[in-house]
């Protein structure tokens, strides 16, 4: 680590990580909901290699980090402001967790960086609104259609190529494949949700005036990286039945469908640096599979809460935000 930082720094580096530790729990039925839903591997092995390709995952790019970096906010912000948009992201992550409501972290946090920029200042100009439209808006709507189409298409394809083999024969090959799905997953998970924290920290580091790199610093990468893992080793049980059990009823070859269309759609998003929900994609995904069959397969009244739940995490996120910065520079 640099010198000269501050306790508030190290205070932001540690909510950073407490919030990349708690997205990893949070968001551990992104990538093996479904495989353990379907039995295709158990729990604890589950858990364990998503847990290690989430890592692998972590360290494999920087675009995403570079967009909360430099992409959200104009210039440099104060430390308890950033401080509090980790707090009002960890403090939606806990209670969409309790309520095992599959929310997206990735925008918990960016609302509640923008909701806290502002209230910090006192004006809007200090978001950037057309990297907000591009790198955020425009994802949260996008990211998650794809996922259902091609969720829908893949699953489609798939009843045609196998419609003369058994149940038990596809059952059979799928679960094979699902692995490989599932790992697939995870690695997207990492490579897009772990950078959310490096960006944080970077942009804490740079703010300090104590880092004037480029990009993101190696050891901010490591600790992210590992945080993220060990959150996910802890597993996220109460999501993992809303998404894998009580939206459709899935068997091995759904499993696969879905994880393969969400974790391309989410590598892509990360090659342009778009800080997509990972649990919005697998969750629109599931949904175009089940769909795929027939509509009544899914069930639409848990969807429709979890699809408001996306809509009002950044208003709300953004308001709680802003309510913590205004604590804060009161007691600052």
């Amino acid at each position: 680590m640099p010198s000269g930082m501050t306790v508030l720094v190290y205070t932001v580096i540690f909510l950073a990580l407490a919030f990349d530790f708690i997205n990893g729990f949070h968001d551990t039925a992104n990538s093996i909901a479904t495989t353990v839903s379907t039995r295709v591997l158990a729990p604890r092995v589950a858990i364990i290699m998503a847990a290690s390709l989430n890592f692998v995952g972590a360290l494999m790019s920087e675009k995403v980090a570079t967009t909360i970096a430099k992409g959200i906010v104009i210039g440099t912000i104060e430390q308890y402001v950033i401080a509090s948009a980790l707090i009002a992201a960890i403090i939606w992550n806990l209670i969409t967790w309790y309520l095992a409501i599959p929310s997206s972290s990735s925008h918990a946090l960016i609302g509640g960086l923008i909701g806290a920029s502002i209230a910090s200042v006192g004006r809007l100009d200090i978001v950037s609104w057309k990297g907000v439209l591009d790198k955020v808006i425009i994802p949260l709507f996008s990211s998650p259609l794809l996922g259902f189409v091609i969720g829908y298409f893949v699953m489609s394809l798939l009843y045609q190529l196998l419609r003369k083999l058994t149940p038990r024969v596809i059952d059979r090959i799928a679960s094979k494949l699902q692995i490989f799905s599932a790992a697939f997953m995870a690695f997207s998970h990492g490579s897009n949700d772990a950078q959310k924290s490096m960006g944080i920290i970077t942009l804490a580091l740079v703010s300090a005036g104590v880092y004037q790199g480029g990009g993101i610093p190696t050891w901010v990468k490591l600790l992210c990286a590992i945080s993220m893992a060990l959150g996910t080793s802890i597993g996220g049980w109460r999501i993992i039945k809303t998404m894998g059990v009580n939206m459709i009823k899935l068997a091995p070859i759904n499993g696969f469908a879905a994880e393969t269309s969400a974790a391309v759609v989410i590598e892509t998003m990360s090659y342009f640096g778009a800080p997509v929900s990972t649990t919005q994609v697998i969750s629109t995904a599931i949904m175009g599979v089940g769909a795929s069959k027939r509509l009544s397969a899914v069930r639409w009244a848990l969807a429709k809460n979890i699809v408001g739940t996306w809509l009002l995490t950044l208003p709300l996120t953004a308001a709680l935000g802003a309510l913590v910065s205004i604590i804060f520079g009161a007691l600052i």
